[in-house]
C-alpha cells in the first residue's frame, strides 16, 4: 500500500458524503433536538390490544423504525405523507412521543423521568396488509413499520411545559371525523415502566424517541385524508396523504 493510500485510510476519508443529521424542532426554542434511535412499543392500550385480537396486561414488546422515517412536521403547517408503495391497506396510529434528553442502562421506572426532554404528538403509519402477512409467517414486522416517511411528528415540547401529560388526552380524526380517542393515563405500560424496560434490553442515549403506544380505532387512510393528531399541551400534528 502506497503512503498516499494509507493516509487516506488513515484520516478515515468517507467513501461518499454523509446523510445529513435527522432533527426535530422544539416548540418555542431555535435549538433542535438531535434524533439516535425511534423505538415503538406494540399494544400498550388495553382496547387498541382487544381489536387487535389480544387481551390483558402482556409483558411489553418493541419494534424499531430507522431515524429517517421521521416526516418531521412544524407548527402550523400540512405534512405531505406519499402513500406507500406494496400495501393496499395503510393505517393510522396516534401516539404520544417521549423524547429523551439523557441515557442510561438499567433505569428504575422511579427514575426513568429524569431521562425526559420532552413530549410530541407522533403517528405510527402502518402497512397493515404487509404487517398481517409477516405475523402470519412469524418473520419481523420491518416491511410494515419501518418504511420511508412513516413516522410524522410534530415539534417536540419540554415536559416542564406540559406537568400534566399523564392525564393528557389524546385523538385522532381523519378529514374532520374522529375515529381515535383516549387518554395518555390509559397506557397498560407507563412512560416510566417503559423506560425502564427499554434501558434493560438497549442503552438508552440522548435523543432516543419513544413512541409509545395507540388508542384503539386504529383504521385505513387513502390518498387525499387529512390527518389531525392532538394531545392535550402539545403542539397539534397535521399530515395529508398524497
Amino acid at each position: 500500500m502506497s503512503s498516499a493510500a494509507s493516509a487516506i485510510l488513515t484520516k478515515g476519508q468517507l467513501l461518499f458524503a454523509a446523510p445529513e443529521p435527522v432533527t426535530v424542532p422544539i416548540a418555542g426554542r431555535s435549538e433542535l433536538f438531535p434524533v439516535h434511535r425511534i423505538y415503538c412499543v406494540g399494544r400498550n392500550y388495553e382496547d387498541h390490544a382487544k381489536e387487535m385480537g389480544f387481551t390483558g396486561r402482556e409483558p411489553p414488546f418493541f419494534f424499531m423504525k430507522p431515524a429517517d422515517s421521521l416526516l418531521v412536521v412544524e407548527e402550523g403547517a400540512v405534512g405531505a405523507m406519499p402513500y406507500p408503495t406494496l400495501t393496499k391497506n395503510l393505517h393510522h396510529e396516534i401516539e404520544l412521543v417521549v423524547a429523551l434528553g439523557r441515557g442510561g442502562r438499567d433505569i428504575k421506572a422511579a427514575d426513568a423521568m429524569a431521562l425526559v426532554f420532552g413530549y410530541a404528538v407522533g403517528l405510527d403509519m402502518t402497512r397493515r396488509d404487509l404487517q398481517n402477512q409477516m405475523k402470519k409467517e412469524g418473520r419481523p414486522w420491518e416491511i410494515g413499520k419501518a418504511f420511508e416517511l412513516s413516522a410524522p411528528m410534530g415539534p417536540i415540547t419540554p415536559m416542564n411545559e406540559v406537568p400534566d401529560i399523564g392525564s393528557a388526552a389524546i385523538a385522532l380524526a381523519v378529514n374532520g371525523s374522529v375515529r381515535q380517542k383516549g387518554a395518555i393515563s390509559q397506557l397498560i405500560w407507563s412512560i416510566a415502566e417503559t423506560i425502564e424496560h427499554l434501558s434493560a434490553a438497549w442503552e438508552l442515549r440522548p435523543g432516543d424517541l419513544i413512541f409509545t403506544g395507540t388508542p384503539e380505532g386504529v383504521g385505513p387512510v387513502v390518498s387525499g385524508d387529512l390527518l389531525d393528531g392532538t394531545i392535550e399541551g402539545l403542539t397539534d400534528l397535521r399530515v395529508r396523504v398524497d
